[in-house]
């Protein structure tokens, strides 16, 4: 995208959230310079414009439909580790002075400031401003539903259900700060997903598949549809013939692409800022450190074009960018937004994030990857005696603290003198985030990114994320299983 596209959105952004509402630079300038009379170290103004629709099908019916506009304002203060927040639907400037009144009172007294609001060079956008929910008419996102639910069926007669939904979002931010930064962004999500239900000698085992991101319904192209019916189906088949998974310590062979949300659940979150800064995480005063065995590097990268946790500025306003985390085993950086970084000492990473105007910000993963090392894939598994392979996940859970996981695989497989094998359910896999970066063995040169699905939790609030990594061999990892 072009510098153009990115003075786009600020003009689009002023246009929908300022404009309506008599708000221009010296207005904002003002509002903070009102939080500014009392000692605050930042302040910011984050105002937000989304619309949202979703569509699902079931066996050929429209089971749901929604479409949602909301629009709003957050008005932030800091001073110290203390902050104060406060949040209005109501974009007025007797709403924003009421706001700021509220907030500043978290600081003491002081001499007024004035502020000016000015947008500096800003980053170029990595995705399109173009609004997404009417890039297809609705007729036709129907049609594109039933043709996904088709394309499932006609892979294999056994299917006897088939679930789609389709959603998008078109989500326009504008952050003002008590430094005078001003920023926008526009970022359209779209993401399509598929569940299938197979039946056979009476035993019913489920697949799914989807994908999406930082762009609109064009990219659900017919052989994009045929690829998630395949894969959906797929999945469901191996499910079908699998036996009762193994219990018990061996080595474990982590596809590529999606089961990097292993990665960011056990390791990622233990990785970010305000974890670190309250000590609380498994990797904190760990900065210089071996963490990881050698060979094994891990960023978070906010900065690529279309993917679905990319963003061309955070939720403060600052260009995202690709931040190396582990290299070469070493533990060299976390991820942050301004606030914990003013009180760690360090520059922010462009990693602050939040779910809505209605929500603080914090430091948040956005695509978080494991960089690929020099093994083919099939000498991976070559090298394995007897172990897992572990090609896709469902669930997880993670103690940020502790580093203790437990992640359920969806789709696995016996390794049995270095050949996969026999499909195998019910498998979950439990270790240590930190110990088992520690027990990674082989790292294979096929990195993937996740087709564009996550959604990332953390003290309530949701946000779109991406994951990646190449195949991996983890030793010693603890399997549950039902199977002897």
């Amino acid at each position: 995208m072009t510098q153009t596209a990115a003075n786009n959105a600020l003009d689009i952004a002023s246009g929908l959230l300022l404009a309506p509402y008599g708000l221009g630079e010296t207005a904002l300038g003002n509002v903070l310079g009102e939080i500014l009379q009392h000692d605050v170290n930042l302040a910011d103004l984050y105002f937000q414009y989304q619309r949202a629709e979703s569509w699902s099908l079931e066996e050929g019916i429209v089971k749901a439909g929604s479409f949602n506009i909301e629009q709003g304002v957050g008005v932030r203060a800091v001073s110290g580790d203390r902050t104060a927040f406060a949040y209005s639907d109501d974009i007025s400037l007797a709403a924003l002075r009421e706001a700021a009144a509220t907030v500043r009172s978290i600081g003491a007294a002081g001499q007024s400031r004035s502020v000016r609001v000015a947008a500096p060079a800003l980053p170029a956008a990595l995705y399109s401003a173009r609004d997404p929910l009417p890039s297809l008419a609705d007729t036709d996102k129907v049609a594109l539903l039933e043709r996904l639910e088709q394309y499932a069926r006609a892979a294999d007669p056994r299917v006897v259900q088939a679930m789609a939904a389709l959603a998008s979002t078109w989500d326009v931010i504008l952050v003002a700060r008590s430094d005078g930064h001003l920023a926008a962004d526009v970022r359209p999500l779209v993401r399509l997903s598929l569940t299938v239900i197979m039946e056979d000698g009476g035993r019913r085992e489920q697949g799914s598949s989807g994908g999406g991101g930082r762009a609109d319904y064009a990219m659900f192209t017919d052989e994009v549809l045929r690829d998630y019916a395949r894969r959906a189906v797929h999945q469901a088949s191996v499910n079908l013939v699998a036996r009762p998974a193994p219990a018990g310590t061996m080595s474990v062979v982590l596809g590529n692409g999606w089961p990097g949300i292993l990665l960011h659940e056990a390791i990622g979150h233990g990785l970010e800022g305000d974890f670190n800064r309250k000590g609380s995480s498994a990797f904190a005063g760990r900065i210089g450190q071996r963490v990881a065995a050698p060979g094994v590097t891990v960023v978070d990268d906010g900065t690529l074009a279309g993917r679905r946790g990319s963003l061309t500025v955070d939720d403060e306003g600052n260009p995202t960018r690709c931040t190396t985390l582990i290299e070469d085993g070493i533990l060299v950086g976390y991820m942050q937004d301004m606030h914990n970084a003013g009180l760690m000492g360090v520059a922010p990473t462009g990693n602050g994030r939040r779910e809505s105007f209605a929500h603080l910000p914090m430091p948040r993963m956005t695509n978080t990857i494991m960089r690929a090392g020099d093994k083919t894939p099939e000498e991976i598994i070559a090298s394995v005696g007897k172990g897992l392979y572990a090609a896709n996940f469902g669930g997880g859970q993670v103690d940020i603290t502790s580093g203790k996981f437990v992640f359920s695989a969806a789709e696995a497989y016996l390794i049995e003198d270095g050949r996969i094998t026999t499909p195998v359910k019910g498998a979950t896999l439990i270790g240590n985030g930190p110990d088992a970066l520690t027990r990674v063995s082989m790292i294979g040169n096929d990195l993937a990114l996740d087709p564009g699905v996550g959604t990332c939790g953390k003290e309530g609030q949701s946000v779109p994320v991406g994951v990646g990594q190449p195949t991996l061999r983890i030793d010693g990892l603890t399997v549950g299983g039902t199977g002897g």
